[in-house]
């Protein structure tokens, strides 16, 4: 079997660029979608609901595009065209979805559920260019270089977010208007998702036009693919019971990890507000009429853009010394290490009272999350036959999309039922089951595939 050529620092870098600009416009959604959909009318103790859509969404795109981008090729590629298309329609719904108002003009729910749809369409579009994204990098670095290739892609992934999160805040600083009309979006936010629908799109760009992907005959050499292995067919649900071990042991993993991720994503700006800001439990931003409420409520949600962007800034720095930290002890022990740090941190929002102090909480979510975004597909790649790397990828992404899932439909309820619509107890919660992820990383036993 022929060895795929190294590569230099800056094919890898160009290999992943894209992805700066696809987390960037991911921050902005992370970061202020329950933000948006509040203003727009959604009740925050319901804010879950709202956002299933987009773990949906993923569970709908990832594996079909995972299965089409392995049998595609283009003059542009193989994995390319789809990361293209969703960084053009990703653009789109992120200029329409903070302009709802202005779009469906009668207001009302109509107004709410427009935002919801673009949420859904903006998410779905992220996950046609995050799978791809994915096998890209095992397609085009050989097993040495694969530490060093998903490691580049989490700090720029991390650094796209840290500017994306802090951007609501800095347009703020600069002068742009950040407390809207009832029922409208802040201009700090509408004009943040300009920008980065806008960069989205030409980071994008560099990694399409900056990487030639292997031709298929090249590339079936370098994988040892053979003309029978493209003939066998198998069902999606054969692949599903037939995964590799590894795959299901870092399933289990994967659902202590993304589980509280989503619960910080949706409960962020509501916890924040509440704990650190004074906004009422029953705060409605629709029909609220207080104005040193309406700004607190707006405030909170810039810091929780700024809390974002720490614990970006963080797994983007922690990123680049992931693979020293790797050769010192092994890929398990870094990805056990970082789970339990984010999850100390979770657990400490809850003791602070100062608004600062949330920032030191960031620093542990922040290693957990450089952990989450590279240790899993570091030790999976790996386990992966090569002929189906990108199905196999696809399949793998459930595992992120599932518990953000069962996160959606239980958070809700859990946060009226028993912690009386107090958002900080969610980030609590949040910090024990991410501890136990930290514990589950013990049963995972990786393995190299060649070609089976």
């Amino acid at each position: 079997m022929k060895q795929l050529p190294k590569l230099s620092f800056w094919q890898i870098w160009n290999l992943s660029f894209g992805f700066l600009g696809v987390q960037f416009g991911f921050a902005l959604q992370n970061a202020n979608a329950s933000r948006i959909l509040t203003s727009l009318g959604a009740d925050p103790h319901n804010l879950s609901f709202f956002w299933l859509v987009a773990p949906i969404m993923g569970l709908v795109v990832q594996p079909v595009v995972g299965a089409a981008s392995d049998k595609t090729w283009t003059p542009l590629g193989r994995r390319s065209p789809y990361i293209l298309g969703g960084a053009i329609v990703s653009m789109i719904a992120m200029f329409f979805m903070p302009n709802a108002p202005l779009v469906i003009k009668a207001g009302g729910a109509g107004v709410l559920l427009f935002g919801v749809a673009m949420l859904a369409l903006m998410d779905g579009s992220f996950n046609v260019t995050f799978q791809p994204f994915r096998a890209l990098v095992a397609d085009m670095t050989p097993e040495e270089q694969r530490n060093i290739g998903y490691s580049v892609q989490s700090f720029l992934i991390n650094t796209g977010a840290v500017i994306g999160s802090a951007l609501p805040f800095i347009l703020t600083a600069i002068g742009i208007e950040n407390e809207p009309e009832a029922g409208n979006v802040a201009p700090s936010v509408i004009w943040s998702f300009y920008i980065g629908g806008a960069l989205l799109l030409l980071s994008v760009l560099v990694t399409v036009f900056k990487t030639k992907e292997y031709p298929p005959e090249e590339f079936d050499s370098y994988k040892n693919i053979t003309a029978e292995d493209k003939a066998h067919k198998e069902s999606f649900w054969k692949l599903l019971t037939n995964m590799p071990a590894t795959m299901r042991q870092l399933s289990l993993v994967q659902l202590f990890s993304w589980f509280p991720l989503f619960l910080m994503w949706v409960y962020s700006t509501t916890a924040v507000s509440q704990h650190y800001f004074g906004v009422p439990i029953d705060f409605n931003a629709e029909t609220e009429t207080n104005e040193t409420i309406l700004k607190a409520f707006n405030e909170a949600g810039n810091w929780v853009g700024i809390c974002f962007a720490v614990y970006s800034a963080v797994a983007a720095l922690f990123s680049t010394v992931m693979p020293w930290f790797i050769k010192l002890s092994s890929r398990k022990t870094v990805y056990a290490g970082s789970l339990l740090l984010g999850g100390i941190g979770y657990i400490s929002t809850f003791f602070f009272n100062d608004q600062y102090m949330l920032l030191l909480s960031m620093v542990g979510i922040g290693i957990a999350w450089a952990g989450i975004l590279a240790m899993p597909y570091t030790i999976l790649s790996g386990s992966l036959p090569p002929k189906r790397m990108g199905i196999y990828m696809g399949l793998f992404n459930l595992t992120v999309v599932v518990p953000q899932i069962l996160s959606g439909i239980v958070g809700g309820p859990i946060l009226r039922t028993f912690f009386g619509g107090e958002g900080i107890y969610i980030l609590v919660m949040a910090g024990v089951i991410m501890i136990l992820g930290a514990f589950m990383v013990s049963f995972v036993k990786s393995e190299i595939k060649t070609n089976e």
